[in-house]
């Protein structure tokens, strides 16, 4: 059939209909351009380093970490890659540089997440005597770096410079990794109530969103905190009766559940508020919880204890002999444990949390609606 229509056909109709069937077989282009990302050790990809990241891993400059996809450090708090770099693979889009990297290009975006950062600015912590971590990084310290990129591109506000941010934000997602876990862990055995912690951190974080939301940003996704009861130093440190249905810390699990719900209602406020952006709420607990349930199924044979430390024992971690340092050792197949360090997760449990973000019944809207939105707007 094809040769008899090419046959009788003249070379403009042939030339036609090759044009229309390279363009049907085309791949399309990716729905966004750039990818702005914030948060704390879960998405940084490199803003700290050994001596200025958090004081109980400062070891992250060192093998083993980077050792599974990278082969050599990349100061990613795991042995690869983290859900922000398969968000990016996802999207067709580079690895995102850290703002820190000032000679990285970063026309595909800029990752401004640190290490051991806050959501409740550095401040409230030196005042109640909890500076023992080196990091004095914030969320508003992130957001004061964003808005430096923004003043280079012109943008000063949606209201103010409306042309100039809808440039910027146009073609570019906005993705608030977790954050919020390091103020309840700073505050641990001091005077300071969680209550005040969930308080402050909730309130910091809403703020946060509705300053990138004054901005003009346009698609966006804030991550909930994982089950930080399910971390290997959340178990090293409770008793054994404080356990929940998964085996997990109750009361750190507990703990995050309730500032979770919180935060999406404050997300749904800011929703109806800002009607024409796209808020998508990435439900890390939810997610965490359901892979420890299924953990067998997919390949994970330790739940709850580090792959990279020292001590053996239950959990493989001690203060003493954390990942990376000379009298810790890494385990043979990262891919079949959850935890990593004790604190940070393996590249294997970030790529199922990022496929359930992006994929499953684990983001509201979902995720695919938020590129659907995108690609509508076009």
């Amino acid at each position: 059939m094809w040769t008899l229509v090419t046959m009788s056909a003249s070379p403009i109709a042939i030339f036609l209909l090759l044009l229309l069937l390279s363009l049907s077989s085309a791949t399309p282009p990716p729905p966004f351009k750039k990818i702005y990302a914030f948060g704390d050790s879960y998405t940084d990809t490199g803003n700290t380093a050994s001596p200025t990241g958090p004081s109980a891993f400062t070891y992250v400059s060192n093998l083993p970490y980077g050792r599974t996809f990278f082969h050599h450090p990349t100061n990613r708090y795991s042995d690869g890659r983290l859900v922000i770099d398969f968000v990016a693979e996802s999207l067709s889009l580079p690895y995102l540089p850290p703002y820190l990297n000032r000679k990285a290009n970063t026309t595909a975006g800029i990752n401004y997440a640190v290490a051991g950062s806050t959501a409740i600015r550095h401040a409230f912590f030196v005042k109640n005597n909890l500076t023992f971590d080196v990091t004095p990084q914030s969320l508003q310290t992130q957001l004061s770096w964003f808005n430096k990129t923004l003043q280079g591109q012109k943008c000063k506000s949606a209201m103010s410079t409306p042309a100039e941010c809808a440039t910027v934000f146009r073609d570019a997602l906005v993705w608030v990794g977790e954050i919020g876990a390091n103020d309840y862990a700073y505050t641990v055995g001091s005077t300071v109530s969680g209550e005040t912690i969930q308080r402050r951190a909730i309130r910091s974080v809403t703020g946060f969103i509705e300053a990138l939301l004054k901005k003009g940003a346009k698609y966006m996704v804030v991550q909930g905190l994982p089950t930080t009861g399910c971390l290997t130093l959340a178990m090293y440190l409770s008793p054994e009766s404080d356990r929940d249905d998964i085996g997990c810390v109750a009361t750190v699990n507990n703990q995050s559940y309730i500032h979770n719900t919180i935060l999406q209602a404050n997300i749904q406020n800011l929703r109806n508020k800002y009607p024409k952006t796209v808020i998508v709420y990435a439900d890390y607990w939810k997610a965490y919880r359901s892979i420890v349930k299924n953990a067998p199924k997919l390949g994970f044979h330790d739940v709850y204890k580090a792959c990279c430390g020292s001590s053996g024992g239950p959990y493989n971690f001690d203060f003493s002999g954390t990942c990376g340092s000379d009298s810790a050792s890494s385990c043979q197949n990262p891919s079949q444990y959850i935890n990593w360090d004790g604190v940070h997760l393996t590249e294997a449990m970030y790529k199922v949390v990022s496929e359930l973000f992006l994929n499953g019944a684990f983001t509201y809207p979902p995720f695919k609606s938020l590129l659907r939105s995108k690609q509508n707007s076009a």
